[in-house]
């Protein structure tokens, strides 16, 4: 308490240097405490094992599947006697479109039917559920990498004679 009085602890106002190190010190531990420890019990290798293999079977089964979404454009004709033209008007449709991007350019398709829009609506859902399956599918192949452990192997010829590092300075240009 004598120390506190000392200090002068002033609500509101920064924290003296040795609080600083402190709580920085509390907030690292605490991180790499939580980054290392997702998982409350490790899980053996045959049952990643499994995993991966349902994970992959899962993905062998998967339909027709394209990235996008559906979106509805309300438009304006551009004709200054159409019902659109009033401030109040909402406008022309809307219009279902299938949007996605290739190499960085927005494409988007017509839907012209509601046959075309389930069509799309699935063949996105799918995509979805591809887009989940493979992040599960590279957590526990991560974890197996984790797990397996090395193998020791000799070294091949082209290992061994691999260039060593030159103890020779190099000169300033």
């Amino acid at each position: 308490m004598a120390e506190q009085d000392r200090r002068r602890v002033v609500p509101g106002a920064r924290p003296q240097d040795d609080d600083l190190r402190f709580s920085f010190f509390c907030g690292l531990v605490l991180n790499v405490y939580n980054t290392y420890r997702k998982e409350p019990m490790a899980q053996s290798l045959s049952t990643l094992e499994q995993q991966r293999s349902h994970l992959a079977a899962e993905l062998s089964r998967l339909g027709d599947l394209r990235p996008g979404s559906v979106t509805g454009i309300v438009r304006r004709c551009g004709k200054p006697t159409c019902h659109c033209a009033q401030p109040d008007d909402p406008g022309h449709g809307p219009t279902l479109r299938l949007t996605y991007k290739v190499q960085g350019k927005t494409i988007s398709e017509a839907l012209p039917t509601p046959a075309s829009v389930r069509k799309a609506e699935r063949e996105i859902a799918e995509f979805r559920r591809f887009q989940e399956l493979s992040r599960s599918f590279l957590e526990v192949n991560e974890k197996i990498c984790r797990l397996r452990p090395a193998e020791e192997q000799p070294m091949s010829e082209q290992e061994k004679k691999r260039p060593r590092r030159s103890s020779r300075k190099s000169r300033a240009k």
